[in-house]
């Protein structure tokens, strides 16, 4: 029993993980359109500007207060302090921020660091920001207009986006890498999604990367290593994804055999398919409501997982009825998938089916990593005293349940 109190222990350890799994990237996406010329490349990047500015508050000053960054004041309300962005020193000196941006960015192309010359900025209140899905939009967005919008009002630092574009005098490039250097320190920068198109020879490669980027992205031509990055993240999504864990699991313990197991993954495997295809392109309710309702609904169906798990099988129709159960359950799932993904594609970007098509693969391996960990353990435990399956396969079961309630609780916050 000891591997199985291990598991349990673990399992209770997803308890730690944030309550909601997806569309937490409307604040932390970095996209970069690059574009090579004989001269070199230009970085046409959308970014966050509290992920710039964050780490450069100063220690706390006579007033109780730190040093504001610089473009930036700080104030108390109701106990909390709170950064605006300075617009007054914003307008008189517009240059010195796009600076600091660029110093920001390494990129680095014939073994070494280029030099970024910067072209334009502009920065934009969050929600009022034009689209940057496409190199045209990216273009326009950081040369139209003022620098800021002069009829905004106070405005937190935080819904704040900055537009970039920086020029590297490299000469003709074929691959290059990139990073990022600030460490903002900001709740959720780990799960931060960056996005790099690139443009060459009329070829449009898009690459995906999570976190800060402190580690080089190698971009090339290759249309292999750039939907590759995106299988990775659809992995990610599954392994860090605490309720698609739960979910797959009670899927495995409440299969008897390895055609009946097949039957509940293929079910989800589709359903989840389906349902990915229709939110990304937005054939969904687009009403405040729906996100939550979907996350609700998601949570729910692993206490009905774990429930189903549980039951004596259906011997006539047992894999048909756990195939339909998990299709549907596989709709909820992937509205989960295609709103996060939404975040930082649009159905106007380039290579969108690829990348979609890549990052569904991703996710297909994800379960299937968890199935191969799992399945043996499972075989395992069946071979032992009745009791002892019947025993895991319950506490594995109670345990899912109790974490997915906890859940439902949270998440039902938003209806009251």
């Amino acid at each position: 029993m000891r591997p199985v109190f291990i598991f349990l222990a673990a399992l209770f350890g997803l308890l730690s993980h944030p309550v909601l799994a997806h569309f937490k990237l409307n604040q932390n996406v970095r996209v970069h359109h690059v574009t090579h010329s004989d001269a070199g490349l230009d970085v046409y990047l959308r970014m966050p500007l509290s992920y710039l500015l964050s780490e450069l508050v100063g220690p706390e000053g006579q007033d109780g207060l730190p040093v504001p960054a610089p473009y930036t004041y700080n104030q108390i309300e109701d106990g909390a302090l709170m950064h605006y962005l300075d617009q007054a020193a914003l307008l008189s000196d517009p240059d010195r921020l796009a600076i600091l941006a660029a110093d920001t960015v390494d990129l680095s192309a014939i073994g070494q660091l280029q030099l970024a010359t910067v072209m334009s900025m502009r920065l934009y209140p969050l929600g009022s920001e034009p689209g940057f899905a496409t190199l045209s939009e990216a273009q326009d967005a950081t040369t139209a207009g003022d620098v800021y919008p002069t009829a905004v009002g106070e405005t937190y630092v935080g819904d704040v986006m900055l537009d970039l574009h920086i020029s590297y005098a490299a000469g003709p490039v074929g691959t290059y890498s990139m990073s990022h250097r600030s460490n903002p320190g900001l709740p959720g920068q780990d799960e931060t999604a960056n996005l790099i198109l690139d443009y060459n020879n009329g070829q449009i490669r898009t690459f995906r990367a999570t976190g800060l980027m402190h580690d080089p992205i190698t971009i090339s031509g290759s249309a292999t290593a750039a939907a590759s990055t995106f299988v990775v993240e659809g992995i990610r999504h599954i392994l860090e994804g605490p309720d698609h864990v739960l979910f797959v699991l009670c899927m495995i313990i409440g299969a008897l055999n390895l055609k009946s197991l097949l039957a509940r993954v293929t079910g989800f495997t589709l359903g989840h398919t389906v349902t990915l295809i229709l939110g990304f392109f937005g054939i969904a309710p687009s009403g405040a409501w729906f996100i939550p309702t979907v996350e609700l609904a998601i949570a729910v169906s692993i206490i009905y997982a774990a429930v189903m798990a549980v039951q004596p099988p259906d011997q006539e129709h047992g894999d048909l009825k756990a195939f339909a159960i998990t299709s549907g359950i596989g709709l909820l799932h992937g509205f989960g998938f295609s709103f996060m993904l939404h975040q930082i594609l649009r159905v106007d970007a380039p290579n969108v089916w690829q990348s979609l098509l890549a990052f569904n693969v991703g996710v297909e391996l994800g379960q299937l990593m968890i199935v191969v960990l799992v399945w043996p353990l499972v075989l395992f435990l069946r071979k032992q005293p009745g009791r002892v399956w019947i025993g895991s396969r319950a506490a594995v079961a109670v345990c899912a349940s109790l974490i997915a309630m906890v859940w439902v609780v949270e998440r039902a916050e938003f209806f009251l």
